[in-house]
Protein backbone atom coordinates (compact mmCIF):
# COMPACT_ATOMS: atom_id res chain seq x y z
CA UNK A 1 0.00 0.00 0.00
CA UNK A 2 2.74 2.29 0.90
CA UNK A 3 4.56 1.38 -2.43
CA UNK A 4 1.29 2.34 -4.00
CA UNK A 5 1.00 5.76 -2.59
CA UNK A 6 4.06 6.56 -2.96
CA UNK A 7 3.91 5.82 -6.54
CA UNK A 8 0.54 8.09 -6.91
CA UNK A 9 2.30 10.54 -4.98
CA UNK A 10 5.33 10.73 -7.53
CA UNK A 11 3.06 10.72 -10.29
CA UNK A 12 0.89 13.48 -9.22
CA UNK A 13 4.53 15.44 -8.64
CA UNK A 14 5.30 14.88 -12.16
CA UNK A 15 1.81 16.36 -13.17
CA UNK A 16 2.15 19.54 -10.94
CA UNK A 17 5.82 20.34 -12.84
CA UNK A 18 4.00 20.45 -16.44
CA UNK A 19 4.26 24.09 -16.86
CA UNK A 20 0.72 23.97 -19.50
CA UNK A 21 -2.94 22.37 -18.83
CA UNK A 22 -4.43 20.54 -21.28
CA UNK A 23 -6.35 23.13 -23.44
CA UNK A 24 -2.84 25.26 -22.77
CA UNK A 25 -1.06 22.45 -25.06
CA UNK A 26 -3.63 21.73 -27.83
CA UNK A 27 -3.85 25.68 -28.61
CA UNK A 28 0.24 25.29 -28.44
CA UNK A 29 -0.43 22.23 -31.28
CA UNK A 30 -2.94 24.34 -33.07
CA UNK A 31 -0.41 27.36 -33.14
CA UNK A 32 2.66 25.90 -34.16
CA UNK A 33 0.60 24.00 -36.75
CA UNK A 34 -0.88 27.61 -38.20
CA UNK A 35 1.95 28.99 -38.15
CA UNK A 36 4.02 26.41 -40.62
CA UNK A 37 1.18 26.21 -42.92
CA UNK A 38 2.08 30.43 -43.20
CA UNK A 39 5.52 29.99 -43.43
CA UNK A 40 5.24 26.94 -45.85
CA UNK A 41 2.24 27.79 -48.35
CA UNK A 42 4.53 30.26 -50.01
CA UNK A 43 7.55 28.03 -49.90
CA UNK A 44 6.27 24.67 -51.10
CA UNK A 45 4.35 26.75 -53.75
CA UNK A 46 7.40 28.16 -54.76
CA UNK A 47 9.98 25.20 -54.75
CA UNK A 48 6.85 23.73 -57.22
CA UNK A 49 7.27 26.83 -59.83
CA UNK A 50 11.50 26.97 -59.29
CA UNK A 51 12.31 24.47 -62.28
CA UNK A 52 9.82 26.46 -64.59
CA UNK A 53 10.09 29.92 -63.51
CA UNK A 54 13.57 30.22 -62.65
CA UNK A 55 14.84 27.81 -65.78
CA UNK A 56 17.55 29.36 -67.41
CA UNK A 57 20.80 28.38 -66.65
CA UNK A 58 19.29 26.02 -64.19
CA UNK A 59 18.55 28.23 -61.31
CA UNK A 60 15.89 26.97 -60.29
CA UNK A 61 16.92 23.34 -59.27
CA UNK A 62 20.12 25.27 -58.66
CA UNK A 63 18.90 27.38 -55.95
CA UNK A 64 17.19 24.49 -54.85
CA UNK A 65 20.50 22.17 -54.32
CA UNK A 66 21.95 24.94 -52.65
CA UNK A 67 19.04 24.90 -49.84
CA UNK A 68 19.13 21.65 -49.29
CA UNK A 69 23.48 21.49 -49.28
CA UNK A 70 23.12 24.42 -46.63
CA UNK A 71 20.82 22.51 -44.91
CA UNK A 72 22.97 19.59 -44.73
CA UNK A 73 25.49 21.62 -42.96
CA UNK A 74 23.18 23.42 -40.45
CA UNK A 75 21.48 19.62 -39.53
CA UNK A 76 25.58 18.84 -38.07
CA UNK A 77 26.07 22.31 -36.20
CA UNK A 78 23.05 24.41 -35.33
CA UNK A 79 19.86 23.34 -34.22
CA UNK A 80 20.96 21.67 -30.64
CA UNK A 81 23.22 25.10 -30.42
CA UNK A 82 20.99 27.33 -31.18
CA UNK A 83 17.86 25.69 -29.49
CA UNK A 84 19.99 25.29 -25.82
CA UNK A 85 20.28 29.46 -26.53
CA UNK A 86 16.98 30.23 -27.86
CA UNK A 87 14.27 28.11 -26.61
CA UNK A 88 12.34 26.03 -29.48
CA UNK A 89 9.64 29.36 -29.70
CA UNK A 90 12.08 31.88 -30.55
CA UNK A 91 14.41 29.52 -32.93
CA UNK A 92 11.21 28.97 -34.55
CA UNK A 93 10.75 32.72 -35.11
CA UNK A 94 13.97 33.25 -35.89
CA UNK A 95 14.50 30.36 -38.61
CA UNK A 96 11.24 31.92 -39.71
CA UNK A 97 12.74 35.08 -40.69
CA UNK A 98 15.36 32.82 -43.37
CA UNK A 99 11.85 32.50 -44.97
CA UNK A 100 10.80 35.97 -45.33
CA UNK A 101 14.39 36.97 -46.74
CA UNK A 102 14.64 33.95 -49.59
CA UNK A 103 10.82 34.86 -50.63
CA UNK A 104 12.01 38.31 -51.28
CA UNK A 105 15.27 36.95 -53.60
CA UNK A 106 12.74 35.96 -56.07
CA UNK A 107 11.25 39.58 -56.31
CA UNK A 108 14.40 39.72 -58.62
CA UNK A 109 15.82 36.00 -59.07
CA UNK A 110 19.53 36.08 -60.21
CA UNK A 111 22.19 33.85 -59.20
CA UNK A 112 23.30 37.11 -57.11
CA UNK A 113 20.05 36.75 -55.32
CA UNK A 114 19.07 32.75 -54.75
CA UNK A 115 22.50 32.02 -54.20
CA UNK A 116 22.49 34.01 -50.77
CA UNK A 117 18.67 33.80 -49.81
CA UNK A 118 19.25 29.85 -50.80
CA UNK A 119 22.22 29.35 -48.10
CA UNK A 120 20.11 31.71 -45.71
CA UNK A 121 17.27 29.57 -45.86
CA UNK A 122 19.16 25.94 -46.07
CA UNK A 123 20.69 26.87 -42.66
CA UNK A 124 17.44 28.07 -41.15
CA UNK A 125 15.49 25.22 -42.20
CA UNK A 126 17.65 22.95 -39.66
CA UNK A 127 16.60 24.63 -36.03
CA UNK A 128 13.65 25.30 -37.60
CA UNK A 129 12.03 21.92 -37.89
CA UNK A 130 14.16 20.50 -35.08
CA UNK A 131 12.65 22.97 -32.58
CA UNK A 132 8.90 22.16 -33.91
CA UNK A 133 10.25 18.39 -33.01
CA UNK A 134 11.17 19.29 -30.21
CA UNK A 135 8.06 21.28 -29.07
CA UNK A 136 5.64 18.84 -30.39
CA UNK A 137 7.83 16.01 -28.34
CA UNK A 138 7.34 18.00 -25.19
CA UNK A 139 4.05 18.60 -25.65
CA UNK A 140 3.21 14.92 -26.30
CA UNK A 141 4.67 13.88 -23.24
CA UNK A 142 3.26 16.36 -21.17
CA UNK A 143 0.10 15.42 -22.66
CA UNK A 144 0.02 11.93 -22.43
CA UNK A 145 0.53 12.38 -18.58
CA UNK A 146 -1.86 14.63 -17.98
CA UNK A 147 -4.47 12.33 -19.46
CA UNK A 148 -3.03 8.96 -18.23
CA UNK A 149 -2.13 7.69 -21.57
CA UNK A 150 0.86 6.34 -23.80
CA UNK A 151 3.71 9.03 -24.92
CA UNK A 152 4.14 7.60 -28.33
CA UNK A 153 0.55 7.46 -29.16
CA UNK A 154 -0.14 11.25 -28.16
CA UNK A 155 3.11 11.69 -30.06
CA UNK A 156 2.26 10.23 -33.20
CA UNK A 157 -1.41 11.82 -33.42
CA UNK A 158 0.08 15.28 -32.44
CA UNK A 159 2.72 15.08 -35.68
CA UNK A 160 -0.52 13.72 -37.33
CA UNK A 161 -2.50 16.78 -36.64
CA UNK A 162 0.32 18.90 -37.47
CA UNK A 163 1.00 17.19 -40.75
CA UNK A 164 -2.63 17.35 -41.81
CA UNK A 165 -2.55 20.89 -41.22
CA UNK A 166 0.73 21.65 -42.56
CA UNK A 167 0.10 19.59 -45.64
CA UNK A 168 -2.87 21.71 -46.86
CA UNK A 169 0.13 24.71 -47.40
CA UNK A 170 0.05 22.63 -51.15
CA UNK A 171 -3.38 23.35 -51.46
CA UNK A 172 -3.61 27.01 -50.16
CA UNK A 173 -0.34 27.59 -52.06
CA UNK A 174 -1.30 26.19 -55.10
CA UNK A 175 -4.56 28.17 -55.13
CA UNK A 176 -2.77 31.28 -55.11
CA UNK A 177 -0.24 30.36 -58.16
CA UNK A 178 -2.74 29.21 -60.32
CA UNK A 179 -4.95 32.27 -59.46
CA UNK A 180 -2.21 34.13 -60.09
CA UNK A 181 -1.04 32.82 -63.26
CA UNK A 182 -3.80 31.42 -65.08
CA UNK A 183 -3.88 33.50 -67.64
CA UNK A 184 -0.61 33.09 -69.16
CA UNK A 185 -1.10 29.77 -71.38
CA UNK A 186 -3.21 29.73 -74.04
CA UNK A 187 -6.07 26.98 -73.26
CA UNK A 188 -6.16 25.71 -76.88
CA UNK A 189 -2.44 24.83 -76.71
CA UNK A 190 -1.87 21.56 -78.11
CA UNK A 191 1.26 19.88 -78.30
CA UNK A 192 2.95 17.31 -81.08
CA UNK A 193 3.21 13.86 -80.91
CA UNK A 194 6.81 14.41 -80.99
CA UNK A 195 7.06 17.30 -78.51
CA UNK A 196 5.22 15.01 -75.72
CA UNK A 197 7.63 12.33 -76.50
CA UNK A 198 10.05 14.89 -74.34
CA UNK A 199 7.93 15.54 -71.82
CA UNK A 200 8.08 12.89 -68.51
CA UNK A 201 10.72 10.38 -68.35
CA UNK A 202 12.25 11.74 -71.73
CA UNK A 203 12.54 15.00 -70.64
CA UNK A 204 15.88 16.47 -70.90
CA UNK A 205 16.61 20.53 -69.04
CA UNK A 206 19.56 20.62 -70.91
CA UNK A 207 17.96 20.41 -74.46
CA UNK A 208 15.62 23.71 -75.45
CA UNK A 209 12.44 22.36 -77.06
CA UNK A 210 9.73 24.54 -78.87
CA UNK A 211 7.26 24.58 -76.26
CA UNK A 212 5.21 27.23 -74.77
CA UNK A 213 3.96 25.48 -72.05
CA UNK A 214 7.35 25.98 -70.30
CA UNK A 215 7.25 29.65 -71.13
CA UNK A 216 7.90 32.06 -67.78
CA UNK A 217 4.86 33.73 -67.10
CA UNK A 218 4.75 37.94 -67.41
CA UNK A 219 7.40 39.16 -64.91
CA UNK A 220 4.47 41.48 -62.88
CA UNK A 221 2.71 38.17 -62.72
CA UNK A 222 5.92 36.54 -60.81
CA UNK A 223 5.94 39.69 -58.51
CA UNK A 224 2.82 40.02 -57.57
CA UNK A 225 2.95 35.97 -56.39
CA UNK A 226 5.89 36.95 -54.74
CA UNK A 227 3.97 39.98 -52.47
CA UNK A 228 1.24 37.44 -51.80
CA UNK A 229 3.84 34.63 -50.22
CA UNK A 230 5.64 37.38 -48.27
CA UNK A 231 2.52 38.37 -46.54
CA UNK A 232 1.69 35.00 -45.67
CA UNK A 233 4.92 34.54 -44.19
CA UNK A 234 5.08 37.53 -42.00
CA UNK A 235 1.83 36.71 -40.79
CA UNK A 236 3.07 33.26 -39.70
CA UNK A 237 6.11 34.65 -38.09
CA UNK A 238 3.56 37.10 -35.84
CA UNK A 239 1.37 33.75 -34.63
CA UNK A 240 4.59 32.54 -33.45
CA UNK A 241 5.92 35.44 -31.77
CA UNK A 242 1.97 36.38 -30.23
CA UNK A 243 0.72 33.22 -29.41
CA UNK A 244 2.99 30.30 -29.00
CA UNK A 245 3.88 29.47 -25.52
CA UNK A 246 7.43 29.33 -24.87
CA UNK A 247 9.04 25.89 -23.59
CA UNK A 248 11.17 26.93 -20.39
CA UNK A 249 15.14 25.74 -21.12
CA UNK A 250 15.95 22.77 -19.43
CA UNK A 251 19.17 22.33 -17.34
CA UNK A 252 20.71 19.78 -19.98
CA UNK A 253 19.80 22.07 -22.56
CA UNK A 254 21.74 24.79 -20.27
CA UNK A 255 24.90 22.87 -20.22
CA UNK A 256 25.43 22.06 -24.13
CA UNK A 257 25.51 26.05 -24.37
CA UNK A 258 29.51 26.17 -23.25
CA UNK A 259 30.10 23.26 -25.76
CA UNK A 260 31.88 24.48 -29.05
CA UNK A 261 29.94 23.38 -32.35
CA UNK A 262 32.61 20.84 -33.11
CA UNK A 263 31.83 18.76 -29.97
CA UNK A 264 28.25 18.82 -30.92
CA UNK A 265 29.22 17.49 -34.07
CA UNK A 266 31.41 14.82 -32.77
CA UNK A 267 28.86 13.82 -30.24
CA UNK A 268 25.89 13.73 -33.10
CA UNK A 269 28.48 11.47 -35.62
CA UNK A 270 29.39 9.48 -31.78
CA UNK A 271 25.48 8.50 -31.13
CA UNK A 272 24.91 7.74 -34.99
CA UNK A 273 27.58 5.35 -34.98
CA UNK A 274 25.91 3.69 -31.41
CA UNK A 275 22.53 3.50 -32.22
CA UNK A 276 21.11 1.06 -35.29
CA UNK A 277 17.83 3.20 -34.99
CA UNK A 278 19.48 6.35 -35.88
CA UNK A 279 21.05 4.92 -38.67
CA UNK A 280 18.03 3.63 -40.24
CA UNK A 281 16.38 6.92 -39.53
CA UNK A 282 19.41 8.76 -41.67
CA UNK A 283 18.23 6.15 -44.47
CA UNK A 284 14.67 7.14 -43.55
CA UNK A 285 15.19 10.89 -43.90
CA UNK A 286 17.18 10.82 -46.85
CA UNK A 287 14.73 8.69 -48.90
CA UNK A 288 12.41 11.63 -47.46
CA UNK A 289 14.35 14.31 -49.20
CA UNK A 290 14.75 12.42 -52.45
CA UNK A 291 11.40 11.93 -52.86
CA UNK A 292 10.20 15.71 -52.28
CA UNK A 293 12.86 16.94 -54.33
CA UNK A 294 11.19 14.38 -57.54
CA UNK A 295 7.86 16.13 -56.50
CA UNK A 296 8.69 19.45 -56.50
CA UNK A 297 11.66 19.82 -59.38
CA UNK A 298 11.14 16.52 -61.54
CA UNK A 299 7.13 16.22 -61.65
CA UNK A 300 6.42 19.62 -61.63
CA UNK A 301 8.28 20.15 -64.62
CA UNK A 302 8.87 17.23 -66.28
CA UNK A 303 5.28 15.59 -66.32
CA UNK A 304 3.12 18.46 -65.65
CA UNK A 305 4.54 21.94 -67.15
CA UNK A 306 5.54 19.87 -69.87
CA UNK A 307 2.69 18.35 -70.71
CA UNK A 308 -0.16 20.65 -69.87
CA UNK A 309 1.38 24.01 -68.85
CA UNK A 310 2.67 25.76 -65.83
CA UNK A 311 -0.89 27.23 -65.27
CA UNK A 312 -1.63 23.57 -64.03
CA UNK A 313 0.72 22.89 -61.84
CA UNK A 314 -1.07 24.28 -58.69
CA UNK A 315 -4.43 22.61 -59.35
CA UNK A 316 -2.18 19.20 -59.45
CA UNK A 317 -0.20 20.26 -56.42
CA UNK A 318 -3.65 21.24 -54.67
CA UNK A 319 -4.74 17.04 -55.71
CA UNK A 320 -1.18 16.02 -53.82
CA UNK A 321 -2.23 18.37 -50.94
CA UNK A 322 -5.47 17.34 -50.10
CA UNK A 323 -4.48 13.63 -50.17
CA UNK A 324 -1.53 14.51 -47.98
CA UNK A 325 -3.45 16.31 -45.29
CA UNK A 326 -5.96 13.19 -45.30
CA UNK A 327 -3.56 10.74 -45.40
CA UNK A 328 -1.49 12.47 -43.00
CA UNK A 329 -4.09 12.28 -39.84
CA UNK A 330 -5.79 8.97 -40.96
CA UNK A 331 -1.77 7.34 -40.48
CA UNK A 332 -1.15 8.97 -37.08
CA UNK A 333 -4.23 7.17 -35.92
CA UNK A 334 -3.71 4.13 -37.86
CA UNK A 335 -0.33 3.53 -36.34
CA UNK A 336 -1.60 2.54 -32.79
CA UNK A 337 -3.30 -0.28 -33.88
CA UNK A 338 -0.70 -1.34 -37.15
CA UNK A 339 2.97 -0.06 -35.99
CA UNK A 340 5.37 2.03 -38.26
CA UNK A 341 6.76 -0.62 -39.41
CA UNK A 342 4.07 -1.73 -42.26
CA UNK A 343 3.12 2.00 -43.08
CA UNK A 344 6.70 2.50 -44.31
CA UNK A 345 6.20 -0.55 -46.28
CA UNK A 346 3.16 0.34 -47.61
CA UNK A 347 4.89 3.67 -48.66
CA UNK A 348 7.36 2.26 -50.65
CA UNK A 349 5.36 0.41 -52.60
CA UNK A 350 3.41 3.17 -53.37
CA UNK A 351 6.15 4.89 -54.30
CA UNK A 352 8.02 2.36 -56.34
CA UNK A 353 4.97 1.33 -58.21
CA UNK A 354 3.94 5.13 -59.10
CA UNK A 355 7.54 5.52 -60.19
CA UNK A 356 7.48 2.41 -62.32
CA UNK A 357 4.15 3.71 -63.95
CA UNK A 358 6.08 7.40 -64.44
CA UNK A 359 8.84 5.39 -66.26
CA UNK A 360 6.57 3.53 -68.69
CA UNK A 361 4.06 6.00 -68.68
CA UNK A 362 3.91 8.17 -72.09
CA UNK A 363 2.75 11.80 -71.20
CA UNK A 364 -0.51 12.91 -72.78
CA UNK A 365 -2.64 15.66 -72.82
CA UNK A 366 -5.80 13.63 -72.38
CA UNK A 367 -7.19 12.80 -70.27
CA UNK A 368 -5.98 15.28 -68.09
CA UNK A 369 -6.55 12.82 -64.63
CA UNK A 370 -3.81 10.76 -64.87
CA UNK A 371 -1.26 13.15 -63.65
CA UNK A 372 -4.10 13.90 -60.79
CA UNK A 373 -4.10 10.29 -60.30
CA UNK A 374 0.02 10.24 -60.29
CA UNK A 375 0.14 13.23 -57.74
CA UNK A 376 -2.26 11.52 -55.33
CA UNK A 377 -0.38 8.38 -54.80
CA UNK A 378 2.57 10.35 -54.07
CA UNK A 379 0.92 12.03 -51.92
CA UNK A 380 -0.10 9.15 -49.86
CA UNK A 381 3.61 7.62 -49.37
CA UNK A 382 4.52 11.24 -48.55
CA UNK A 383 1.78 11.28 -45.67
CA UNK A 384 3.75 8.26 -44.48
CA UNK A 385 7.37 9.17 -44.69
CA UNK A 386 6.73 12.68 -43.74
CA UNK A 387 4.45 12.45 -40.33
CA UNK A 388 6.56 8.75 -39.15
CA UNK A 389 9.72 9.71 -39.29
CA UNK A 390 9.12 13.35 -37.52
CA UNK A 391 7.21 10.94 -34.87
CA UNK A 392 9.80 8.03 -34.77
Amino acid sequence: MDIEKGSEEKKQKSKDDIPFTKFQILRNVFVISCGFLLIFIPFQSITNLQSTLNKEEGLGTGGLAIIYGALIISCMFLPSFVISHLGCKWTIAGSMVCYLLYMAANFHAVWGSIVPASVIIGLGAAPLWSAKCSYLTRMAIWYANLTNSFAHHVMSRFFGIFFMVYQTCEIWGNIISSQVLNEQVEDNFTLTEDELRKCGANFDPGIQINNTNLDRPDNSKVQLLCLIYMASVTFGFLIIVFFLQNIPINSGEEKSKGKLLPSLMVETFKHLWQSPYQKLLVILTMYSGVEQAFIAGDFTKSYISCTIGIRNVGYVMICYGIVNAICSLSFGRLMMYVGQIPLFAFAFVVHGGTQTALLLWQPQQEPVYIIYIFAGLWGTGDAVIQAQINGA
